[in-house]
């Protein structure tokens, strides 16, 4: 009932768009819109406030300057009147500075327009004779309209405020009214008309820009949001297909990018049975199982600060010593390899599957790089990656088969047991060593270190 009340009474309608709180709009814009309109119209007050103290002070002054110097032209009830008005204008700079005037700076607006307006008026009550002040209304009615332009209906209601109390109260009080002696009250009346009309048109102009300028910058705003998000997505996309240094080169110059590393380690991994596995499980399940056992892969990878490079099928190959050069690049892998073989044990635990993992391992130089324009990856060539997934395709299953290059690196922190001679596709015969774990003088040494 009350909403219908509200909306079927335009007057009502309008009071309540005076007084209400910017708080009460429903949509995110509008209500951060009113709030910004509430603010500047606070900043603007307060400094229209103090204008107008000062104004009507300098005019004080003006009187006691005469009453002091020039007797003839002191106007006792001007100063009168100015000082009303002065103590009006205190009083509003305290409501604009009070919790009531921060939550409806509205209030504020019509008290300062009515005190300068209204307030001079009183005299001419008690004086039995009114007259439209034509000097001051117009300059308010002006001023507030080029100095303080927000919400065109609270001008209206300003004006229509101070001509009703004219109207209203001196007809009541039975004060004659009367007109400044050049203009006729037609005249007056339309001069007013036209005063009132120029003003609130270009507030609700104006006010109209403002809304289109706030919501272009809302909208840019949100824009921009929207392309940081965006480009933080890419982002993360794109670390997750190069290294951060690779990346961050990629994007200065996006050109082919190729490196040469004289000594890195290259692992490839291979899950013994997996393929077989393929055709008597569905693809769901053949997924999640991959996708479980090589997410532990990349925890390894992350936590010995080695860099992926690609998986094919059940293939995992990670490499260690690049795009970041380190003396340890050996001892990285080989402690992977061994986190690896372990995570496999404890995921066959967990599942009750039979995995077995092969792994290779070589070391020597590489080339890296990118290539590629659509779906680019960063990858590895030269004879060391060849060697590592002969490593892998000629290993055992469940073990760790290392080249000569790498067991020279690791001989005196790790346990290795001789191959011996095997058969290599392209290589010929090589000498090849399994890596059984630790040295376990080493693992003391860690833990006493830790």
């Amino acid at each position: 009932m009350q909403h219908d009340f509200l909306e079927n009474n335009p007057v009502a309608s309008l009071l309540t768009k005076v007084f209400k709180s910017p708080l009460s709009a429903n949509a995110s814009h509008d209500a951060e819109y009113e709030a910004w309109r509430d603010r500047f119209m606070r900043k603007r007050l307060d400094v229209g406030l103090w204008i107008g103290l000062m104004a009507f002070l300098s005019s004080s002054l003006l009187q006691v300057s005469n009453w002091l110097f020039r007797p003839g032209a002191f106007e006792p009830e001007w100063l009168r009147s100015q000082v009303s008005i002065e103590l009006s204008l205190l009083l509003c700079l305290l409501l604009q500075h009070s919790k009531l005037g921060r939550r409806y700076p509205s209030l504020v607006f019509l008290a300062f327009y009515w005190s300068v307006t209204i307030v001079p008026q009183v005299q001419d009550i008690l004086s039995g004779v009114a007259q439209p002040d034509i000097l001051v209304w117009t300059i308010m009615f002006f001023g507030q309209a080029t100095f303080t332009p927000v919400r065109w209906y609270l001008h209206l209601v300003a004006q229509l405020g101070v001509f009703l109390y004219f109207f209203g109260v001196n007809t009541a009080l039975g004060v004659t009214l009367s007109s400044p002696g050049w203009l006729d009250p037609p005249v007056v009346i339309l001069y007013f008309f036209w005063v009132c009309f120029i003003g609130n048109l270009s507030v609700y102009l104006y006010e109209q820009l403002q809304k289109a300028e706030f919501k272009a910058r809302w909208d840019l705003e949100e824009a921009y949001a929207q392309l940081e998000e965006e480009q933080k997505l890419s982002e993360s996309l794109l670390l997750n297909v190069l290294p951060h240094s690779i990346a961050t080169r990629l994007k200065q110059n996006p050109k082919n990018l190729a490196d040469s590393y004289t000594n890195v380690s290259v692992l490839f991994a291979d899950i013994v049975g997996f393929t077989e596995l393929s055709s008597h499980i569905s693809p769901w399940e053949l997924v999640e199982l991959l996708n479980q056992i090589f997410s532990e892969f990349d925890a390894l990878a992350e936590l010995h600060q080695l860099e992926k490079i690609k998986t094919i099928g059940d293939a995992y190959m990670v490499v260690s010593g690049l795009p970041e050069p380190r003396d340890d690049h050996a001892q990285a892998i080989a402690d992977m390899a061994l986190d690896m073989q372990r995570a496999i044990a404890t995921f066959n635990q967990k599942t009750g599957q039979n995995f077995r993992i092969r792994i290779g391992i070589a070391t020597g130089p590489v080339i890296a790089g990118v290539i590629g324009i659509k779906k680019f990856i960063y990858d590895l060539w030269g004879d060391t990656v060849n060697l590592a997934s002969r490593m892998e395709s000629h290993g055992i299953p469940g073990a760790i088969q290392v080249t000569r290059e790498t067991y020279q690196f690791l001989k005196g922190e790790y346990l290795f047991q001789e191959r011996g001679k095997v058969l290599i596709k392209g290589k010929g015969e090589m000498t090849t060593y399994l890596l059984m774990g630790k040295n376990p003088g080493d693992i003391e040494d860690e833990k006493s270190q830790n």
